[in-house]
């Protein structure tokens, strides 16, 4: 496969639609028009007068590699119950919509715990597993460092928006990722609607100082690239996350990228 895959893209319906459902489930897209450009390079070039670029990232499976950390707390809670326990391979599919709908997912269908006080225990549960697991095997993943490192040396803004709880979300950018000087973080917050909202986008955008079209958002699941595109973002999947690269295609990313390094092409070059 080559370094960067351009994606064909599709249209949206010209009726927006833009209330998400309380826990909304995987794959929630709020469909409605965006201003992208649909022809020409992804963006001016850096040293363009009117370039000012900014990078949001997801963050498991994008930045961090957490994949066995997140597997071994949610089995940890099905252990505790008796129930059978997955894969870590199998959390692939679980990861990316936020903890509270973890919870409810990693359980056998008929076995789910009922919305409210069941499922705010479980929630509870697991993280209090998360909180002895989160750093035991989570990693960076290669190439990350020096992508960063060249954003920076570029004055780039970057800034992190994550389903994770927003706790866990600062706890894990701190403990692997302070090398970097982050311009936001933010991970899932209580009265703030999640990804593929575009809320949470929207309002890093506004603390990076640029518009939401001057944004690439850049993730490894569905959900970022609704998210992108329901903020008017440029959709950038990565090819070395938690989810196929079929799942972004199919969920509209504008390219898909196979190292970290490949970033800077959409940038301008390297």
């Amino acid at each position: 496969m080559p370094a960067l895959k351009m994606a064909e893209q599709k249209p949206h319906p010209n009726e927006p639609r833009i209330k998400l459902q309380k826990n909304q489930r995987r794959s929630a897209f709020i469909s409605g028009p965006i201003s992208i450009p649909r022809s020409g390079p992804l963006f001016l070039p850096m040293n363009h007068p009117r370039a000012k670029l900014a990078v949001i990232f997801d963050l498991d499976g994008t930045l961090l590699d957490t994949l066995q950390d997140l597997a071994d707390s949610g089995n940890a809670v099905l252990a505790a119950r008796g129930f059978p326990i997955h894969a870590a391979e199998d959390y692939r599919t679980f990861i990316g919509n936020g903890m509270l709908n973890l919870v409810r997912d990693i359980f056998p269908e008929g076995h789910r715990p009922a919305e409210g006080d069941e499922t705010e225990e479980m929630l509870l549960e697991y993280r209090a597993a998360y909180a002895r697991n989160w750093q035991n095997t989570t990693v960076v993943f290669p190439g990350i460092a020096d992508l960063l490192n060249e954003l920076k040396a570029r004055q780039v803004p970057i800034g992190v928006l994550s389903n994770k709880a927003h706790d866990f979300t600062i706890k894990c950018v701190d403990a692997f990722l302070a090398d970097w000087s982050w311009d936001v973080v933010l991970g899932a917050r209580d009265g703030i609607e999640r990804k593929p909202d575009p809320t949470g986008a929207f309002e890093a955008a506004s603390l990076l100082g640029v518009a939401p079209e001057d944004c690439l958002f850049v993730g490894d699941s569905d959900v970022d690239i609704y998210t992108a595109r329901n903020a008017g973002m440029r959709a950038i999947g990565v090819s070395w996350g938690f989810r196929p690269v079929e799942e972004l295609l199919e969920a509209g990313a504008e390219a898909i990228i196979n190292a970290p390094g490949d970033l800077l092409e959409l940038l301008g070059g390297r």
